[in-house]
């Protein structure tokens, strides 16, 4: 026997453990390890030993199989053979089957406690208007709902703020605008206009940020909602 006969499946079997070991970082080793078979095979068929050859490509595609069915293409911690979904972006979390898990988005519900005032002061205005924005419509149309199940005879009292940029007299306006423009909202969700005790402008009193940026102005120009549940 040549010494290539010999050296045959040594040189096989590296190249197919160097294709399984490439596959388990992602690289695509089905394709490697059988193309080392093939090359092996050929290799032994060059030396006029046809059953050697054979026996080595057979091999090599055994070791290609092997690689395949206990290798993790996209490293997702599923085997090939197991995974129903290959080629999961690296990060995913996925399922036993390594398919993404869904995300679940869980909305925050607003919840009235009994015998708690509860104060909403996340509602927020452009610069000089009383127009109630899209993202504060959504959030009034959740109290709405939460005062209508769990709350009916709850009561409401509304305060409209300003920043400090205009006079004091102008800012009183506009603040009252606002508180109005909310409570206006609320009653057309269904919330009892019964229940809304109390509509004010405070003006650019009573500031929850600094007025002297404008991050510190957009949190000052607001209105607040006082809910006592009796």
């Amino acid at each position: 026997m040549s010494m290539m006969k010999k050296t045959l499946p040594m040189l096989l079997l590296a190249t197919a453990l160097t294709g399984c070991s490439t596959f388990e970082r992602g690289d695509n080793i089905p394709l490697c390890a059988a193309i080392g078979g093939v090359v092996g095979g050929g290799l032994g068929a060059t030396e006029s030993a046809a059953v050697a050859g054979w026996g080595a490509l057979g091999f090599g595609l055994t070791a290609a199989a092997y690689c395949w069915v206990h290798g993790d293409e996209d490293g997702d911690g599923v085997t090939n053979k197991n995974d129903k979904c290959p080629g999961t972006p690296k990060g995913t979390e996925v399922d036993a089957d390594g398919c993404p898990v869904p995300v679940v988005v869980v909305e925050e519900v607003v919840v009235v406690e009994p015998d708690v005032v509860l104060v909403v002061n996340n509602l927020h205005f452009a610069f000089d208007s009383d127009v109630v924005s899209e993202t504060d419509k959504a959030e009034l149309d959740r109290l709405a709902a939460a005062l209508k199940s769990e709350a009916p005879d709850a009561t409401l009292a509304l305060a409209g703020f300003t920043d400090s940029v205009g006079t004091d007299a102008y800012n009183q306006k506009l603040s009252e605008r606002r508180a109005v423009a909310v409570a206006n909202y609320l009653v057309a969700q269904g919330v009892p206009q019964a229940s809304i005790v109390g509509v004010i402008g405070e003006g650019e009193s009573n500031p929850v940020a600094d007025n002297a940026t404008a991050e510190g102005r957009a949190e000052n120009r607001r209105v607040e909602i006082a809910i006592d549940r009796q």
